[in-house]
């Protein structure tokens, strides 16, 4: 089945079977490999990636779904949480980093000053292995005060 879709701002086609997961898809036929495969039944948000500016978890997410749809992956931002997330040193081995990143991403887009109530329910879903949850919550405060200083623009030119 041949899907047309946006990736990180760059129009794209791949002909796979329609049932594919778009995880499989960003890693295995564009070769984008920041988004990573924790789970595969969506409970770990390693997988995480924006669908239309919407964050979603792509190992269960069927590529037919996404016909003309905008994807941004971790490849497709810069953003402040990346660069918060090095000022905190919030990775420790760095497996869910990219999911982690973009679901703050996505926080941040909807609330841009996240209270400490709203950041735990939001990320809630995303897992560490490490559990550098306390890095990861800094890291999104002092993204968050950085947004307010400076606009950022992610692929396709959305501004969050």
């Amino acid at each position: 089945m041949a899907v047309q879709f946006e990736i990180n701002g760059q129009k794209v086609e791949v002909d796979v079977p329609g049932d594919t997961p778009l995880l499989w898809v960003i890693r295995d036929e564009l070769d984008l490999k920041g988004t990573k495969f924790g789970c595969g039944i969506g409970q770990c948000g390693a997988c995480t990636v924006h669908v239309d500016g919407v964050a979603i978890r792509s190992c269960i997410r069927s590529l037919s779904s996404i016909q003309d749809k905008a994807i941004t992956t971790i490849e497709g931002i810069n953003h402040p949480p990346q660069a918060a997330w090095v000022e905190t040193q919030a990775p420790q081995c760095g497996y869910c980093q990219s999911g982690q990143i973009m679901q703050a991403a996505s926080l941040l887009s909807q609330l841009p000053d996240p209270t400490d109530e709203d950041i735990k329910q939001y990320m809630n879903g995303n897992l560490c292995r490490c559990m550098a949850y306390k890095r990861i919550h800094a890291a999104i405060k002092i993204a968050a005060k950085n947004m307010k200083e400076t606009p950022v623009e992610v692929s396709g030119g959305a501004k969050s």
